[in-house]
C-alpha cells in the first residue's frame, strides 16, 4: 500500500513512549493527570502547533500531531511531566507519517494494548479528540484520521471476536482476585478512587463477583456517589479512609494521584489483605509489604496473565489487521484527494494563463478573430486536459507524489523548497531523533 499522504512541509508524528518498553515507574515520571494535559494542549497552541491530541493512560503517554520537529513534541511531555528528555531517549518512541498513523490504528483497535483486544482506549482517545477539538487543535487531516481509527475500531470489535471474554486490565484484576481469594461474594472489598479504572474495575467486581459488600472512597465524594447510585454500592467519606482500610479484605487502589496515597503507616491490620494498586503513577508504597498478611499485585502483573480467552484472541488478528487496511486504504483515498486538488486547480490556473496569452496574441493578429467561439473551444480543451490528469491522480496504481511533482515541475506550479528546522532541545541535547 502506497504511503498516506501528508501535507507537504508538514510532519505528522506520534511520540511517546508506553509498557512495552517502560515499566511502570518510568512510565509514572512521564504521565500527565486531565489538567496537565489541558495545560500541554494550550502551550502547543501557544507555540504555533497546528493540529494535535494528548493521550496520558497506565499504559502509555503520547501525542499525536504535527510538528517541524519530533522535540516539539517530546519538550511539551518532558516540560510537563516529571520525565527528562534523557529517560525519554531510553524509552521512548518517535513515529513520522505512515508509521505514525499505522500506530493510532493499532493503539485504537486494541492491538498495541497490554492485553490483547482491550478496548478501553478507544474511548480514551475519543476523550482526548473532542478537548483538543474544543480548543481548535484539530485541523481536517486529524480529525479524519481519528475517525476513520474510531470507526476501524468498532467494526473490529463487531466483526471479529478478538475483543471476546471482556478481558482488561481491570477485567483481570477481578479474576485475580475471584482465583485468590476464597468465599469472594462475602468478603469486603475497599476500592479507592473511582476514576475510568476504577469505574470498570467496580463494575466487573459487582457483575463476578457478586459481592453486595463493596465500599467506595474518593477524593471528590460525588464522583463515587454517581457510580454507588448506579451500582447500589456504599460510599464513605475520603476522611475514613484509614478507618475502612481496617475492615477491607481486599483493596483496589486507583486513583490518579502523583504519589503513593497508601502506605504501612495507613495499615494498623490484624488480618490479611490483599492490595491491587491499579494506578500510574504506583499509588501504593511498596513498604506495604513489610506489613505481615499483606500481598501487593501491581497492574504489569496482571497484565502479564494469559489465559485461554487471550490465546483464543491471538486467532483473531489477521481479521482485524485486514480490517485496518480496509479502513487505511479509504483514508488513503480521501487523502489523496485533498492532496492532488490543489495541483489540478494550479494546472487549470496556468493552462487558462497560457490559454489567455495565445488569445491576445490571436486578437491582434487575425482580424475576423472569434472571440466566443475561440473561448468556448480552449475552455472545453482545458477542461479535458485536467479531467485527464484528474482521472490518473485517482487511480489506485498511480504514485501521487511523483505524478503530483511531475506535474509541478512540467508546468511550474506550487514548487516550493521546505527548510529544515532545528528545534533548540535538540541543540541544548546535541540528539537527533530525525
Amino acid at each position: 500500500m502506497e504511503n498516506l499522504n501528508i501535507p507537504k512541509h508538514k510532519t505528522f508524528y506520534s511520540i511517546g513512549l508506553s509498557y512495552k518498553k517502560a515499566d511502570a515507574e518510568v512510565r509514572g515520571k512521564f504521565s500527565l493527570d486531565a489538567k496537565t494535559k489541558t495545560k500541554v494542549l494550550l502551550q502547543a497552541k501557544e507555540e504555533g502547533i497546528e493540529s494535535l491530541i494528548v493521550t496520558s493512560t497506565c499504559n502509555r503517554t503520547e501525542i499525536y500531531g504535527y510538528a517541524d520537529h519530533p522535540f516539539q513534541l517530546i519538550k511539551l511531555i518532558c516540560e510537563n511531566s516529571n520525565g527528562t528528555v534523557e529517560e525519554f531517549q531510553k524509552v521512548g518512541f518517535v513515529y513520522k507519517n505512515q508509521e505514525a498513523i499505522d500506530h493510532m490504528f493499532r493503539v485504537g483497535t486494541g492491538l498495541d494494548s497490554q492485553i490483547l483486544g482491550d478496548f478501553e482506549i478507544i474511548g480514551q482517545i475519543k476523550n482526548s479528540f473532542e478537548e483538543a477539538r474544543s480548543l481548535g487543535l484539530i485541523n481536517a487531516f486529524l480529525d479524519r484520521l481519528i475517525n476513520t481509527v474510531i470507526q476501524t475500531s468498532k467494526r473490529i470489535k463487531n466483526e471479529t471476536e478478538i475483543s471476546s471474554g471482556a478481558t482488561s486490565v481491570s477485567f483481570a484484576a477481578v479474576q485475580y482476585i475471584i482465583r485468590n481469594i476464597e468465599d469472594i461474594g462475602n468478603k469486603n472489598i475497599l476500592l479507592f478512587g473511582t476514576g475510568e479504572i476504577g469505574r470498570n474495575t467496580c463494575e466487573n467486581l459487582v457483575k463476578h463477583t457478586k459481592n453486595e459488600q463493596i465500599t467506595l472512597i474518593n477524593r471528590t465524594k460525588s464522583s463515587a456517589e454517581i457510580l454507588a447510585g448506579k451500582l447500589n454500592l456504599v460510599v464513605k467519606d475520603y476522611s475514613d479512609l484509614h478507618l475502612e482500610l481496617q475492615k477491607a479484605d481486599v483493596l483496589v487502589v486507583a486513583t490518579g494521584a502523583q504519589n503513593p496515597t497508601i502506605d504501612k503507616t495507613l495499615l494498623n491490620l490484624k488480618k490479611d489483605l490483599l492490595v491491587l494498586d491499579l494506578s500510574i503513577p504506583k499509588n501504593v508504597n511498596a513498604d506495604v509489604q513489610q506489613i505481615p498478611g499483606v500481598t501487593l499485585i501491581h497492574m504489569d502483573y496482571l497484565s502479564q496473565m494469559t489465559d485461554d480467552t487471550l490465546e483464543r484472541r491471538k486467532q483473531h488478528i489477521p481479521a482485524a489487521e485486514a480490517i485496518i487496511e480496509d479502513m487505511k486504504l479509504e483514508l488513503n483515498t480521501w487523502m489523496n484527494g485533498r492532496k492532488y486538488a490543489p495541483t489540478i486547480h494550479a494546472l487549470k490556473a496556468k493552462l487558462n494563463d497560457i490559454v489567455a496569452g495565445e488569445l491576445t496574441f490571436q486578437r491582434k493578429k487575425l482580424s475576423n478573430f472569434d472571440e466566443e467561439q475561440a473561448e468556448l473551444i480552449t475552455s472545453r480543451i482545458i477542461q479535458k486536459i485536467t479531467n485527464q490528469f484528474a482521472s490518473h491522480l485517482k487511480d489506485e496504481n498511480t504514485s501521487v507524489d511523483e505524478s503530483i511533482e511531475f506535474i509541478e515541475k512540467v508546468f511550474q506550479i506550487g514548487l516550493q523548497t521546505p527548510q529544515k528546522t532545528t528545534s533548540p532541545i535538540e541543540e541544548k541535547y546535541k540528539i537527533n531523533l530525525s
